[in-house]
Protein backbone atom coordinates (compact mmCIF):
# COMPACT_ATOMS: atom_id res chain seq x y z
CA UNK A 1 0.00 0.00 0.00
CA UNK A 2 1.68 3.28 -0.77
CA UNK A 3 1.26 5.32 2.33
CA UNK A 4 0.99 9.17 2.71
CA UNK A 5 0.74 11.91 5.68
CA UNK A 6 -1.71 14.52 5.16
CA UNK A 7 -0.53 16.31 8.62
CA UNK A 8 3.10 17.68 8.90
CA UNK A 9 5.03 20.32 10.59
CA UNK A 10 8.44 21.62 10.34
CA UNK A 11 11.01 24.06 11.81
CA UNK A 12 8.91 26.63 9.73
CA UNK A 13 6.51 26.43 13.03
CA UNK A 14 7.18 24.12 15.85
CA UNK A 15 8.40 21.30 14.31
CA UNK A 16 11.93 19.86 14.58
CA UNK A 17 12.76 18.58 11.00
CA UNK A 18 13.41 21.27 8.06
CA UNK A 19 11.46 21.22 5.42
CA UNK A 20 13.89 19.55 3.59
CA UNK A 21 14.90 17.12 5.96
CA UNK A 22 10.82 16.29 6.42
CA UNK A 23 10.58 15.69 2.77
CA UNK A 24 14.14 13.33 2.79
CA UNK A 25 12.11 11.30 6.11
CA UNK A 26 9.27 10.72 4.38
CA UNK A 27 11.46 9.78 1.38
CA UNK A 28 13.53 7.27 3.29
CA UNK A 29 10.78 5.53 4.94
CA UNK A 30 8.92 4.83 1.82
CA UNK A 31 5.94 7.43 1.42
CA UNK A 32 4.34 8.45 -1.66
CA UNK A 33 2.96 11.76 -0.41
CA UNK A 34 3.20 14.07 2.46
CA UNK A 35 1.37 17.59 3.33
CA UNK A 36 3.65 19.77 4.89
CA UNK A 37 0.96 22.08 7.06
CA UNK A 38 2.71 24.20 9.43
CA UNK A 39 1.02 26.39 12.05
CA UNK A 40 -0.43 29.67 10.61
CA UNK A 41 2.59 29.78 7.99
CA UNK A 42 3.70 29.53 4.73
CA UNK A 43 7.07 29.96 5.22
CA UNK A 44 8.74 25.99 4.46
CA UNK A 45 6.63 25.53 1.28
CA UNK A 46 9.18 26.57 -0.94
CA UNK A 47 12.27 24.61 0.40
CA UNK A 48 9.73 21.54 0.91
CA UNK A 49 9.04 21.93 -2.77
CA UNK A 50 12.30 22.36 -4.24
CA UNK A 51 13.16 18.99 -1.68
CA UNK A 52 10.33 17.31 -3.33
CA UNK A 53 11.51 17.95 -7.03
CA UNK A 54 15.47 17.18 -6.15
CA UNK A 55 13.94 13.75 -4.47
CA UNK A 56 10.85 12.57 -6.78
CA UNK A 57 8.75 12.94 -3.87
CA UNK A 58 5.09 14.42 -4.03
CA UNK A 59 4.58 17.26 -1.95
CA UNK A 60 1.23 18.72 -1.38
CA UNK A 61 1.78 22.67 0.12
CA UNK A 62 -0.27 23.57 2.89
CA UNK A 63 -0.94 24.97 6.48
CA UNK A 64 -2.97 24.63 9.53
CA UNK A 65 -5.13 27.67 11.07
CA UNK A 66 -6.02 27.78 14.30
CA UNK A 67 -9.70 28.72 15.02
CA UNK A 68 -11.36 30.68 17.97
CA UNK A 69 -14.27 28.79 19.29
CA UNK A 70 -15.25 26.85 22.03
CA UNK A 71 -12.86 24.16 22.42
CA UNK A 72 -9.85 23.33 20.16
CA UNK A 73 -10.52 23.83 16.42
CA UNK A 74 -8.29 23.84 13.33
CA UNK A 75 -8.47 23.97 9.90
CA UNK A 76 -6.14 22.42 7.16
CA UNK A 77 -5.57 24.25 4.17
CA UNK A 78 -4.19 21.91 0.99
CA UNK A 79 -3.05 22.80 -2.44
CA UNK A 80 -2.22 26.12 -1.19
CA UNK A 81 0.91 28.00 -3.31
CA UNK A 82 3.48 29.75 -1.39
CA UNK A 83 2.76 32.99 -2.04
CA UNK A 84 -0.70 32.99 -1.47
CA UNK A 85 -0.75 36.73 -1.52
CA UNK A 86 -4.11 37.21 0.49
CA UNK A 87 -3.77 34.57 3.05
CA UNK A 88 0.16 35.64 3.78
CA UNK A 89 -0.92 39.35 4.40
CA UNK A 90 -3.73 37.71 6.54
CA UNK A 91 -1.45 35.68 8.42
CA UNK A 92 1.44 38.45 8.78
CA UNK A 93 -1.29 40.96 10.30
CA UNK A 94 -2.07 37.76 12.59
CA UNK A 95 1.91 36.92 13.40
CA UNK A 96 1.87 40.83 14.07
CA UNK A 97 -0.62 40.56 17.07
CA UNK A 98 0.89 37.17 18.28
CA UNK A 99 4.26 38.95 18.37
CA UNK A 100 2.73 41.25 20.66
CA UNK A 101 1.43 38.03 23.21
CA UNK A 102 4.70 36.64 22.81
CA UNK A 103 6.77 39.74 24.94
CA UNK A 104 3.53 39.81 27.33
CA UNK A 105 4.32 36.13 28.52
CA UNK A 106 7.27 36.97 28.61
CA UNK A 107 7.00 40.23 30.73
CA UNK A 108 4.98 37.33 32.83
CA UNK A 109 7.58 34.88 33.38
CA UNK A 110 10.24 37.80 34.37
CA UNK A 111 7.75 38.85 36.84
CA UNK A 112 7.51 34.90 38.08
CA UNK A 113 11.43 35.41 38.32
CA UNK A 114 12.95 33.80 35.42
CA UNK A 115 15.48 35.39 33.72
CA UNK A 116 14.24 35.46 29.81
CA UNK A 117 14.20 38.04 27.31
CA UNK A 118 12.39 38.00 23.80
CA UNK A 119 15.59 37.62 21.76
CA UNK A 120 16.57 34.86 23.17
CA UNK A 121 13.00 33.49 21.89
CA UNK A 122 13.79 35.33 18.64
CA UNK A 123 17.66 33.37 18.50
CA UNK A 124 16.17 29.95 18.76
CA UNK A 125 13.11 30.41 16.83
CA UNK A 126 15.25 31.41 14.02
CA UNK A 127 12.87 31.94 10.67
CA UNK A 128 10.01 30.57 12.06
CA UNK A 129 6.83 31.70 13.29
CA UNK A 130 7.26 32.27 16.99
CA UNK A 131 5.37 30.74 19.65
CA UNK A 132 4.89 28.77 22.46
CA UNK A 133 6.78 25.60 21.93
CA UNK A 134 10.15 27.88 21.41
CA UNK A 135 8.98 29.61 24.38
CA UNK A 136 9.19 26.10 26.37
CA UNK A 137 12.27 25.11 24.69
CA UNK A 138 13.85 28.47 26.50
CA UNK A 139 12.72 27.77 29.14
CA UNK A 140 13.95 24.10 29.69
CA UNK A 141 17.55 25.32 28.39
CA UNK A 142 17.33 27.74 31.52
CA UNK A 143 16.16 24.57 34.02
CA UNK A 144 13.25 26.69 34.65
CA UNK A 145 10.94 23.32 33.67
CA UNK A 146 12.14 19.32 33.21
CA UNK A 147 9.92 19.40 29.89
CA UNK A 148 7.20 20.39 27.77
CA UNK A 149 4.49 19.26 29.76
CA UNK A 150 5.21 21.25 32.71
CA UNK A 151 6.30 24.36 31.03
CA UNK A 152 2.51 24.23 29.53
CA UNK A 153 0.88 23.09 33.27
CA UNK A 154 2.99 25.74 35.04
CA UNK A 155 3.32 29.06 32.92
CA UNK A 156 1.96 28.87 29.16
CA UNK A 157 -1.30 26.75 29.03
CA UNK A 158 -4.74 27.86 30.30
CA UNK A 159 -4.46 28.69 33.79
CA UNK A 160 -0.59 28.88 34.00
CA UNK A 161 0.88 32.04 35.62
CA UNK A 162 2.08 33.51 32.40
CA UNK A 163 -0.97 32.21 30.12
CA UNK A 164 -2.03 35.17 27.22
CA UNK A 165 -4.92 33.77 24.72
CA UNK A 166 -3.69 33.57 21.35
CA UNK A 167 -5.41 36.07 18.66
CA UNK A 168 -7.02 33.55 15.91
CA UNK A 169 -9.37 33.86 13.30
CA UNK A 170 -13.23 32.16 13.14
CA UNK A 171 -13.75 29.74 11.43
CA UNK A 172 -15.89 31.76 8.34
CA UNK A 173 -12.74 34.08 8.28
CA UNK A 174 -10.53 31.04 8.19
CA UNK A 175 -12.01 28.87 5.72
CA UNK A 176 -13.06 31.80 3.40
CA UNK A 177 -9.07 33.01 3.33
CA UNK A 178 -8.15 29.27 2.53
CA UNK A 179 -10.58 28.93 -0.43
CA UNK A 180 -9.84 32.31 -2.02
CA UNK A 181 -6.62 30.81 -2.14
CA UNK A 182 -8.36 27.93 -3.91
CA UNK A 183 -7.55 25.66 -1.14
CA UNK A 184 -9.15 21.99 -0.08
CA UNK A 185 -9.97 22.95 3.31
CA UNK A 186 -9.81 19.83 5.88
CA UNK A 187 -11.56 19.69 9.41
CA UNK A 188 -8.45 18.79 11.42
CA UNK A 189 -8.75 16.14 14.31
CA UNK A 190 -12.52 16.20 15.27
CA UNK A 191 -12.29 14.60 18.19
CA UNK A 192 -10.78 18.28 20.07
CA UNK A 193 -13.97 19.65 19.52
CA UNK A 194 -15.91 16.84 22.09
CA UNK A 195 -18.97 16.88 20.31
CA UNK A 196 -21.50 13.85 20.52
CA UNK A 197 -22.69 12.96 17.37
CA UNK A 198 -25.67 15.09 16.46
CA UNK A 199 -23.53 17.76 17.68
CA UNK A 200 -20.97 16.80 15.13
CA UNK A 201 -23.04 16.62 12.54
CA UNK A 202 -24.50 19.72 12.72
CA UNK A 203 -21.59 21.79 13.36
CA UNK A 204 -20.26 19.80 9.98
CA UNK A 205 -23.27 20.77 8.15
CA UNK A 206 -22.58 24.46 9.26
CA UNK A 207 -19.00 24.35 8.13
CA UNK A 208 -19.95 22.95 4.78
CA UNK A 209 -22.21 25.79 3.84
CA UNK A 210 -19.01 28.15 4.77
CA UNK A 211 -17.18 25.84 1.83
CA UNK A 212 -15.51 23.00 4.15
CA UNK A 213 -14.51 19.98 2.18
CA UNK A 214 -13.11 17.22 4.13
CA UNK A 215 -12.86 15.94 7.64
CA UNK A 216 -9.56 14.34 9.08
CA UNK A 217 -10.94 11.21 9.85
CA UNK A 218 -7.28 9.31 10.34
CA UNK A 219 -5.60 10.58 13.62
CA UNK A 220 -3.26 9.01 16.31
CA UNK A 221 -5.67 10.22 18.90
CA UNK A 222 -8.74 8.86 17.16
CA UNK A 223 -10.23 5.61 18.63
CA UNK A 224 -11.72 2.77 16.37
CA UNK A 225 -15.35 4.12 17.28
CA UNK A 226 -14.57 7.65 16.02
CA UNK A 227 -12.98 6.95 13.26
CA UNK A 228 -15.67 4.93 12.16
CA UNK A 229 -18.12 7.96 13.33
CA UNK A 230 -16.21 10.18 11.00
CA UNK A 231 -15.67 8.37 7.81
CA UNK A 232 -19.89 7.39 8.01
CA UNK A 233 -20.32 11.51 8.70
CA UNK A 234 -18.48 12.07 5.74
CA UNK A 235 -20.17 9.60 3.42
CA UNK A 236 -23.58 10.69 4.29
CA UNK A 237 -22.26 14.70 3.86
CA UNK A 238 -20.19 14.33 1.45
CA UNK A 239 -17.32 15.44 2.61
CA UNK A 240 -13.48 14.19 1.63
CA UNK A 241 -12.07 11.90 4.31
CA UNK A 242 -8.72 12.93 5.23
CA UNK A 243 -5.95 11.94 7.48
CA UNK A 244 -2.12 12.36 8.83
CA UNK A 245 -0.11 11.76 12.07
CA UNK A 246 0.21 15.74 12.96
CA UNK A 247 4.19 15.13 12.90
CA UNK A 248 6.39 17.38 14.76
CA UNK A 249 9.35 15.59 15.14
CA UNK A 250 11.16 15.42 18.72
CA UNK A 251 8.93 17.29 20.33
CA UNK A 252 6.05 14.93 19.72
CA UNK A 253 8.61 11.83 19.89
CA UNK A 254 5.66 9.45 20.02
CA UNK A 255 4.31 10.78 16.91
CA UNK A 256 6.13 8.67 13.66
CA UNK A 257 5.93 10.41 10.45
CA UNK A 258 3.35 8.24 8.31
CA UNK A 259 2.28 5.60 11.42
CA UNK A 260 1.26 8.17 14.07
CA UNK A 261 1.15 5.81 16.82
CA UNK A 262 2.16 3.29 14.84
CA UNK A 263 -1.19 2.19 13.63
CA UNK A 264 -1.79 4.60 10.50
CA UNK A 265 -1.50 3.29 6.87
CA UNK A 266 -3.38 5.33 5.08
CA UNK A 267 -3.94 5.01 1.16
CA UNK A 268 -2.91 7.38 -1.91
CA UNK A 269 -6.70 6.75 -2.58
CA UNK A 270 -7.18 9.18 -0.03
CA UNK A 271 -5.03 12.05 -1.73
CA UNK A 272 -6.91 11.18 -5.37
CA UNK A 273 -10.23 11.55 -4.04
CA UNK A 274 -9.14 14.80 -2.98
CA UNK A 275 -7.38 15.51 -6.48
CA UNK A 276 -10.36 14.39 -8.39
CA UNK A 277 -12.91 16.97 -7.01
CA UNK A 278 -10.65 19.85 -7.30
CA UNK A 279 -10.38 18.73 -11.26
CA UNK A 280 -14.01 18.85 -11.39
CA UNK A 281 -13.85 22.22 -9.94
CA UNK A 282 -10.95 23.20 -12.36
CA UNK A 283 -8.38 23.67 -9.79
CA UNK A 284 -4.86 22.94 -9.71
CA UNK A 285 -3.02 20.12 -8.09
Amino acid sequence: MSQIDLHTHSTASDGTYTPFELVRLAKNIGLKAIALTDHDTTGGLNEALSAAREMNMEVIPGCELSVEYNGLMHILGLWIKSEAPALNKSLQELRSKRNDRNEIIVEKLRAQGIEINYDEIKALAGDAAIGRPHICRVLMNKGAVSSIQEAFEKYLGPGGKAYVPKEKFNPEKAISILKNEQATVILAHPFSLKFNEDELRGELIRLKEMGLDGVEVFYPEHTKEQTSLYSSLCAELDLLPSGGSDFHGSIKSYIKLGKGRGKLNLPYSLVESMKNKRKERGLWT
